[in-house]
């Protein structure tokens, strides 16, 4: 494991930066744009160092007393799922579940791309650079984030489909091939030293689409990010805004050469004019979607102790309405929880042995976290009335002026001003705030929304058959034996259309 200040230093490394408004960004770790999560992102490769940190980070002691971060290991077991899932847990709600992308998700990237080399067994090379390259993320604590490889928006306008896709091979050599493109959104990509691209790039290779892993340093890589969440200067006033914005960006490929060791075949080419299906055997995303949600769930239990808190600020405790909707936050936040349970106690099997969360739990997660995300919110801007409208900053309490009269209106019930103030601003910075705005709407397309988590479940659910012919023992009738097992033969979601001219027609084509 390395320390905050080698991750620091490693930032400095000759990448090319641009934040929307702010321009070129030559020291990450000092523009105001990024210096907050560069601090971040230190703060979590230091918390492994820390001795109160040692039991929830670490795997239990072996011989000598060693230890294994558990960021950076391979499950093979529920126990293993379990003291994983607390750590992710611990760590991620003090974001407030605002920090989706750390090193630990890029761990399970790599762990994906290793399951998926040897569910496709392309062959034993294959296998062979995505073992070596997830004991390298293991071993160094190298920072990896995922894009799924969609291409913009202008690429889905050329006039020309062949042209359309994110990424395609303009050269290869005994080496490796070298890559020219653009592809879409994805999270923390500056703070990142790779970053892997997906399927969706669009590069078939033979009877397989291509994969890669891309250093963000590497000559012909521009990193393009989203203006920044908008926030005060004040850390008083956006005391989780100021520091948690993850920049989602784009990734510019000009002419970017990628060794052999970095290309990764991951699943089948889709046949001509079919929709492509999920492999049965599991995706690359499995252990990451188990990530997300527990960033989810970190963002509603953080809003649950929020309401708490302030309701005892507020002097609510004992007024009913109030403690009705504690109640129903309550129930939204653990019954996310109890599927996170169900997942790691109940895993899958990788064909190489790996235990893996159960994917029929997080869809199931997932769609009940989304559903009660608007309403959870809601909740949390009801409970402390108009005073989260209009609450003062520090400096405001610090005027003379203004000191006195600020004090007879927020202080009282054992709250000084600054501390009730104080209160209100973090909770007006979680559900109200430019912050906020991001996270709903990146969250809105990062991975589908509910009806691919509800494609998720259908494909997953494996008892169709038992069930349905287990009624049928209830009826003294022989009865014919149901089969409705094709009800998990689900096709991916697919893109919404791109309607482009063709040129010199009036013919349009659907672009995805």
């Amino acid at each position: 494991m390395r320390t905050g200040a080698e991750y620091r230093e490693s930032l400095r490394d000759g990448r090319k930066v641009w934040v929307m408004g702010e321009g070129r960004i030559d020291d990450l770790a000092m523009h105001p744009a990024t210096r907050g999560m560069v601090a971040e992102y230190v703060a979590w490769y230091d918390r492994h160092f820390d001795p109160a940190w040692q039991e929830i980070l670490f795997t239990p002691p072996v011989a000598e007393g060693q230890r294994t971060p558990l960021a950076y290991i391979i499950p093979q077991c529920a126990d293993d799922l379990r003291r994983m899932g607390r750590a992710f847990s611990e760590t991620l709600l003090l974001s407030a579940g605002n920090i989706t992308h750390d090193a630990a998700y890029g761990n399970l990237i790599a762990l994906g791309i290793l399951d998926a080399t040897q569910r496709m067994h392309v062959s034993e090379e294959q296998i062979a650079n995505a073992t070596a390259y997830r004991e390298l993320i293991a071993r160094t604590g190298r920072f990896l984030t995922f894009s799924a490889g969609g291409a913009t928006i202008g690429y889905r306008f050329r006039e020309d489909p062949t042209e359309r896709a994110a990424l395609r091979i303009v050269k290869e050599t005994d080496g490796g091939v070298v890559l020219r493109g653009k592809v879409g959104m994805h999270t923390s990509p500056p703070f990142a030293e790779d970053i892997y691209i997906g399927s969706f790039c669009g590069v078939q290779y033979g009877e397989h689409m291509a994969t890669f892993v891309v250093p963000v340093n590497a000559p012909g890589v521009t990193v393009v990010c989203r203006k920044i969440a908008a926030r005060h200067t004040s850390r008083f006033i956006a005391p989780l805004s100021h520091r948690f914005d993850e920049l989602d960006g784009q990734l510019w490929l000009e002419d970017v050469f990628v060794p052999w060791e970095r290309f990764f075949l991951t699943e089948k080419a889709p046949e001509p004019d079919k929709p492509r299906r999920p492999d049965p055997r599991g995706s690359i995303a499995e252990w990451l979607f188990w990530h997300q949600l527990y960033c989810w769930l970190s963002k509603g239990e953080f809003a649950l102790g929020l309401a708490l808190a302030c309701i005892d600020a507020m002097g609510l405790r004992e007024d009913q309405p109030t403690q009705e909707y504690l109640t129903d936050m309550l129930v939204d936040v653990q019954t996310v929880r109890s599927c996170l349970t169900a997942a790691e106690l109940d895993p899958d099997v990788s064909v190489a042995g790996y235990a893996k969360p159960n994917n029929l739990h997080i869809a199931t997660g997932s769609i009940a976290m989304q559903q009660a995300r608007q309403r959870l919110t809601e909740i949390l801007r009801i409970l402390p009335g108009s005073s989260l409208v209009v609450a003062p900053a520090d400096s405001d309490l610090a005027d003379p002026e203004m000191a006195a009269g600020l004090e007879e209106s927020f202080g009282g019930g054992g709250y000084t001003a600054l501390q009730r103030s104080a209160l209100l601003q973090l909770t007006w910075d979680h559900i109200s705030s430019g912050l906020d705005g991001r996270e709903s709407a990146f969250e809105l397309h990062c991975n589908g929304g509910i009806p691919a988590w509800r494609s998720q479940a259908r494909a997953r659910f494996s008892r169709y058959n038992e069930l349905a012919n287990g009624v049928l023992k209830a009826l003294e009738l022989e009865m014919p034996p149901i089969d409705v097992s094709g009800l998990r033969e689900v096709a991916r979601m697919p893109r919404r259309q791109v309607a482009v001219k063709e040129p010199g027609t009036d013919e349009v084509t659907g672009d995805r």
